[in-house]
């Protein structure tokens, strides 16, 4: 008996339908993750390790072979340079809105993300960022998530630490005019008084300066147990080596852009060592598997090169928001934002579960200091 014409042409639909390529079948859905932070310039270190880590979790996520209401899931990371440039940050947030992107990892700056976030808003971007000035969440965003600990984490367990472990007394503060370095200040400030800290000097460079030694001069004469500084490697490093030339040796204390080993090598020879003390959100990540999993996987994707500050929290990012597009099973901006709010993800920093402002509920400092160039956690304060 010949086929009926409807079999012939079943069987014909089919044998077409295994010809076509994989992605073709099974409709691959193909997400963008866009990052925003600088890849060039002063801060390109650590730009660079937040690419790193958001590319490593990328692969991660590929390899696994997710799907998202039925369809298997395909990240690819658009990274974008923002120079820790306000203007250039705007800039590529419109130009990742206009490119149809609907997920972004950064910005790494505060001063990159206060305009910028205005930009996602508009373009209903899910955007999650390590940026700390507590002003970033308080805009009221309904998809902007705060991945990392804010200022007010950082600069008081700085001060906590410095008056009840370090026992210092008096100390001087230094900021950057950014909008990092000055929120960061003033809570350290704050807390130093608040704590029994003489604050006996006040003073800030901009973003640019290399030349400390007018500042730190003034501070000299104050006489400080130490300097409190709120700004990035890019200057801490120099300003430390100054500070050793001047023969200034007060601490050299920080929040988390100073928590690298770019502050090390700034700096040269043996200006940063256990002289030099930061805050870095999350718990010291070494000490639970996930943590030494993902060093483990970090250095062996960048040729043994280990992480620096924040390459484990765009590394979490990434999965974070997978995750939430799995659950929501939809890669639409609004739901998937209500399912970070909504859900828990325990990463390599830690667990990422967020409040009302999407902050993190609960987000650990760990203290460090500098031991043969690199941060060495203290303790978790």
């Amino acid at each position: 008996m010949n086929p009926t014409p409807n079999l012939c042409l079943q069987g014909a639909a089919l044998a077409v339908a295994l010809t076509l390529p994989a992605a073709v079948r099974a409709q691959e859905l193909v997400v963008p993750i866009g990052l925003s932070s600088p890849l060039s310039g002063p801060q390109s270190g650590n730009g660079q390790d937040n690419l790193a880590g958001a590319q490593l979790a990328v692969n991660e996520v590929n390899a696994r072979k997710l799907s998202v209401g039925g369809r298997p899931l395909r990240l690819k990371l658009q990274a974008e340079d923002d120079q820790a440039d306000p203007r250039q940050g705007v800039a590529v947030a419109q130009k990742l809105v206009d490119g149809g992107v609907k997920f972004v990892v950064g910005p790494y700056n505060s001063g990159v993300t206060m305009p910028a976030s205005r930009v996602y808003d508009q373009g209903g971007v899910v955007v999650a960022t390590v940026s700390s000035n507590p002003k970033i969440t308080q805009q009221g965003f309904a998809r902007l998530f705060r991945v990392g600990a804010a200022d007010t984490a950082l600069g008081v367990k700085m001060a906590l630490y410095a008056a009840k472990e370090l026992k210092l007394q008096r100390v001087a503060v230094i900021d950057d005019r950014s909008a990092y370095g000055q929120g960061l200040a003033q809570e350290f400030s704050n807390a130093a008084k608040a704590n029994g800290l003489q604050v006996v000097k006040s003073e800030y460079v901009s973003g640019q300066a290399t030349d400390f030694t007018p500042v730190l001069t003034s501070i000299k004469a104050a006489r400080p147990d130490a300097i409190f500084f709120g700004g990035y490697s890019a200057q801490a490093g120099p300003m430390a080596r100054q500070m050793k030339q001047l023969g200034i040796t007060a601490k050299l204390l920080g929040g988390d852009g100073l928590c690298s080993s770019e502050t090390a090598k700034l700096a040269g020879g043996d200006a940063v060592g256990e002289n030099v003390w930061c805050t870095q959100g999350g718990a010291m990540i070494q000490r639970a598997s996930e943590g030494q999993a993902f060093v483990q996987a970090y250095r062996a994707a960048n040729n043994q090169r280990d992480p620096l500050t924040y390459a484990v929290n765009f590394y979490d990012a990434v999965h974070l928001i997978a995750q939430a597009m799995q659950k929501a099973g939809s890669t639409d901006p609004a739901k998937v934002a209500e399912a970070m709010q909504k859900g828990s993800y325990k990463g390599a920093a830690g667990t990422y579960e967020f409040d009302n402002q999407r902050d993190l509920k609960s987000s650990p400092v760990t203290v460090f200091t500098f031991k043969g160039g690199q941060p060495s956690a203290v303790s978790s304060y």
